[in-house]
């Protein structure tokens, strides 16, 4: 809630910022027939990561879970994307647990690889803007490449691993959970390896591609030029915003996407600042808020259907007695 709270002022910012008047001509004017293609190819992004988390689920040795259960949990995770730094994406871990008793220990470091990989696909997909406009973000591309390779090495260096949990018996409160941090240090190893991280950071380039694309339409709808050079500008703007929001930690990339995306419109594809700020608008509720509203309705499904502990206490409490026999 407090982060949906962040959304609204960030949104009376950005609307402020290109002036509330002409903001709203500009969103009057845009072609709302698109919309409806525009959530669909978002809808894409979803669909292929899901693929990425049950290939995952499969790798750390997740077997028997329907497809359609994998796909409800994953998408409940959606909803939690506007946490700090995503964390609230553990819920994934804590319905998998529930629904399928996989610990959450076995399942945590999914996460880690789903963030790895769409960081990497995120830089391929902006380093296309650093060859065409030379731009100075080589930094931001150093450190997520420098962190990745560092990350893969570490988890696929057994020995080092070991010895590592091993020394974290000495501390005060992490050494009470030993096995817990060997088992997830198994998992890294087996969801690290080079060429699973290859394909799935292909197909995250395939995933975030796609809101390259709801983008793309959106600038379209805007009456900005059509042609190869916005596409690609437009695969620079938004994947260099989610990266530099996503490093940041910050709940859902809220002020930092909307910022980098609205300057760089401004800066690269020449718009005003209305129209950067409409088009800013509606890309970041299509690929931001629709996620967040799909993930709320696919966990409200996932509540209906698994019954809480107290729940099935309470339904379990009749059939108990009625086995002891009448009271005496």
């Amino acid at each position: 809630m407090i982060s949906t709270v962040f959304g609204i002022v960030v949104f009376a910012a950005l609307v402020a910022y290109g002036d509330v008047r002409k903001v709203g001509s500009s969103l009057g004017d845009f072609r709302w027939e698109l919309a409806p293609i525009i959530l669909g190819v978002a809808m894409g992004n979803y669909l292929l990561r899901f693929v990425k988390w049950h290939y995952y689920l499969g790798k750390v040795g997740v077997k028997g879970l329907r497809i359609q259960d994998s796909f409800l949990i994953y998408m409940s995770g959606l909803g939690m994307t506007i946490t700090p730094g995503k964390v609230g994406e553990w819920l994934k871990c804590y319905l998998l647990k529930d629904m399928h008793g996989t610990p959450v220990t076995r399942s945590t470091p999914i996460l880690l690889a789903e963030r790895l990989t769409d960081a990497l696909a995120l830089m391929v997909l902006a380093t296309i803007g650093v060859i065409a406009f030379e731009r100075q973000t080589w930094p931001i591309v150093g450190v997520v490449v420098l962190g990745s390779a560092v990350t893969v090495a570490i988890s696929r260096h057994r020995g080092l691993t070991k010895r590592l949990v091993a020394s974290s018996r000495r501390l005060p409160v992490i050494g009470r959970f030993t096995t817990q941090l060997d088992e997830m240090s198994e998992s890294n190893y087996l969801l690290m390896d080079p060429v699973g991280v290859v394909l799935m950071t292909l197909l995250s380039v395939a995933a975030w591609g796609t809101q390259v694309v709801a983008f793309y339409l959106v600038l379209i709808g805007l009456d900005v030029d059509a042609g190869a050079d916005t596409f690609a500008r437009a695969s620079f703007i938004l994947p260099i915003s989610t990266l530099a929001a996503a490093l940041l930690l910050l709940p859902g990339g809220l002020g930092v996407a909307e910022t980098g995306i609205t300057s760089l419109s401004v800066s690269l594809l020449d718009l005003g600042r209305s129209t950067a700020s409409a088009a800013t608008l509606i890309v970041r509720i299509a690929t931001l808020w629709f996620a967040v509203v799909l993930g709320l309705i696919a966990f409200a499904i996932l509540l209906r259907r698994t019954p809480t502990p107290a729940a099935e206490e309470a339904r379990a409490e009749p059939r108990l007695l009625a086995s002891r026999g009448p009271a005496r």
